[in-house]
């Protein structure tokens, strides 16, 4: 039957209600409503982050790079929602959301090794500034260490920055450390 042919003209409630053309016209416009606010919002998150960067003095070459990775992102999950919603499913929604958190899981593994790693060098003290350390051959002393990585001077006077993952899944060497020394070292109980 011809829709227009209809008695009384094309019933636009019927046709929202049973699932027909118009129906399918306002999910995809409403994906597209949807897509344009995930990129609005892209632009205003990463404003933000790319302030945040600089407030931490990060170098403008990084801002640009975090910005852009932060718009990117927003775009792709709003891509992904606007999607769902145009062919009225949430699947695709969801799938966009997975692969989104296996690519950032896959992408900053051996980031958050180092910051696991680090918090377990500074909890238990094995290496402390100020000891002389050989590790992977470099030697030199330790002169910080944080949450990521642990700076080395070296007899040179150069830096060796080593991640933290690596002092605590590697063997290193902790120099003119005796058992004696360890034991007065160690924090009261």
């Amino acid at each position: 039957m011809i829709l227009a042919a209809r008695l009384g003209g094309y019933d636009f409630a019927g046709d929202i209600k049973n699932g027909g053309p118009v129906q399918h016209l306002i999910y995809i416009l409403v994906g597209l409503v949807v897509l344009v606010l995930f990129v609005l919002a892209a632009r205003f998150v990463a404003h933000f982050a790319g302030e945040q960067l600089r407030m931490r003095q990060v170098r403008s070459d990084m801002v640009i790079l975090g910005r852009r990775a932060v718009t990117a992102l927003f775009i792709l999950l709003g891509l992904f929602a606007a999607l769902g919603f145009a062919v009225q499913s949430a699947n695709i929604t969801l799938f966009g959301l997975l692969l989104a958190t296996v690519i950032a899981a896959l992408g900053v593994q051996d980031l958050l090794k180092d910051y696991v790693s680090g918090y377990y060098v500074l909890l238990e003290h094995h290496v402390r500034i100020g000891e002389r350390i050989s590790f992977d051959g470099s030697t030199g002393i330790v002169t910080e260490i944080r949450l990521h990585v642990t700076l080395l001077k070296s007899d040179e006077g150069d830096v060796i920055v080593v991640p933290n993952s690596e002092l605590f899944t590697k063997p290193l060497r902790i120099h003119g450390v005796t058992p004696e020394q360890e034991a007065k070292k160690a924090p009261p109980a």
